[in-house]
């Protein structure tokens, strides 16, 4: 048997526990402190705005007209490339075939033509000599008709002739120009900043949900800002800037005004915050800045913000897109 006093001292125990847990249970969760302080704005009145990097070509999608399989790839990730320099090539033996026939026709046609010129001499020939014939009773009416109209049949023949190597050389170009869309140069000079196609692989034509390579012109980067519609009123051209790393605000740069796109846009969410708004419009100012400035890649996001004038219609510290 337990001791009488084992129960007591277990309820005691349980008891104590049970107010400790409710005790600490209470107490507030402390606050996690950030791990990189936000950025801060230098002017007094401000609009500020999330900015996404790109390049200064704008980031250019690169992609196939015609489908098919990749036979080569010409280039990596971080090469940089001249405007017409091959990217790639789409497997182009169907195309090479298709020129080869087209030649072959062209060639055909050219012969046949060169029949039908000495065709229509000949003829040309028969006729003079009955049309020269002074003596009608030399040779018959009917025979003076049969050969001008074989000239006129072989004049129509030389102009059927003609057609027939200008459309043969037309489907020669066509399948040339076929066959020329099938390597993908670069359309601008930059740099290769993605490569999402292979050797191998299988290249569909048109708008990708992933482009096949990613091509851009890094001498110059750009921020693209995204400015709430309800502050587009307050926007001035002649504004400062000013972006910060987003991450590390140590890293800031100066920006200078490179265009406005004149058009107010749905707005794209850019953090995946669900905290963020996206039921708004925005007005996209793109800014420039020395690459050189700070450790900065395309596609990194920044704080941006961009001085206003104080006015008595527009006071406050300033507000976010």
């Amino acid at each position: 048997m337990l001791p009488k006093f084992t129960l007591p001292v277990l309820a005691i125990i349980g008891f104590s526990f049970g107010v400790f847990t409710v005790v600490h249970s209470n107490q507030p969760t402390p606050i996690a402190q950030p791990i990189a302080q936000p950025a801060d704005s230098p002017y007094p009145v401000f609009i500020a705005g999330a900015g996404i990097i790109e390049a200064q070509s704008q980031n250019i999608s690169i992609g196939t007209p015609l489908a098919g399989i990749v036979e080569t790839v010409a280039v990596t990730v971080g090469d940089k490339v001249a405007a017409g320099q091959i990217l790639f090539k789409i497997d182009a033996r169907e195309a090479l075939a298709e020129v080869a026939v087209r030649k072959a026709n062209v060639e055909r046609a050219k012969a046949l033509l060169a029949e039908t010129q000495a065709m229509l001499v000949n003829s040309q020939t028969l006729l003079h000599l009955v049309e020269a014939i002074t003596d009608k009773r030399a040779i018959s009416t009917e025979e003076v008709d049969r050969r001008r109209n074989a000239y006129l049949i072989n004049k129509a023949q030389l102009d059927s002739a003609k057609a027939q190597v200008l459309q043969n050389k037309a489907e020669l170009l066509a399948a040339q120009t076929t066959l020329e869309r099938l390597t993908v140069r670069a359309p601008v000079s930059g740099e290769v900043l993605q490569l999402n196609v292979r050797a191998g692989e299988f290249a569909p034509a048109g708008i990708t949900n992933q482009p096949l390579l990613m091509l851009g012109d890094l001498e110059q980067l750009h921020v693209r800002v995204d400015i709430d519609e309800n502050d587009a009123w307050r926007f001035r051209k002649t504004g400062k800037a000013i972006a910060y790393m987003r991450g590390n605000r140590t890293f800031k740069t100066d920006l200078v005004l490179a265009y406005v796109e004149p058009f107010v846009i749905p707005k794209k969410s850019l953090t995946g915050d669900s905290t963020e708004r996206v039921d708004t419009r925005v007005l996209q100012a793109l800014y420039r800045f020395d690459r050189t400035a700070i450790p900065a890649y395309v596609g990194q996001q920044m704080d941006v913000f961009i001085e206003v004038p104080a006015d008595k219609t527009a006071t406050g510290k300033g507000s976010g897109a």
